[in-house]
């Protein structure tokens, strides 16, 4: 039986749906007694299913703004310069 590692490295062919149905069922067997792997797993399906149905969003005006002179201000702070 395979490790997490040498399991794991085939993740993103499980995700995606491309993986061969034996390292689909291998990767299950090992999840039911693998509480670490089956987090992982189970975090980046969340990942990619949030990614893949995200949609643009409109910001209010002024946001972008805002933000460039807070993340300005943080730098300056940080590291001691003005931009």
């Amino acid at each position: 039986m395979k490790d997490c590692e040498e399991l794991l490295s085939g993740i993103s062919d499980y995700i995606d749906g491309t993986a061969s149905k034996e390292l689909c069922a291998e990767l299950q067997h090992h999840m039911e007694g693998c509480e670490n792997c089956r987090v992982v797993v189970d975090t980046i399906q969340k990942t990619v299913h949030l990614y893949k149905g995200d949609q643009e969003v409109d910001l209010p005006e002024g946001f972008q703004a805002r933000l460039h002179g807070t993340l300005r201000e943080a730098w300056a702070h940080r590291h001691g310069k003005a931009v």
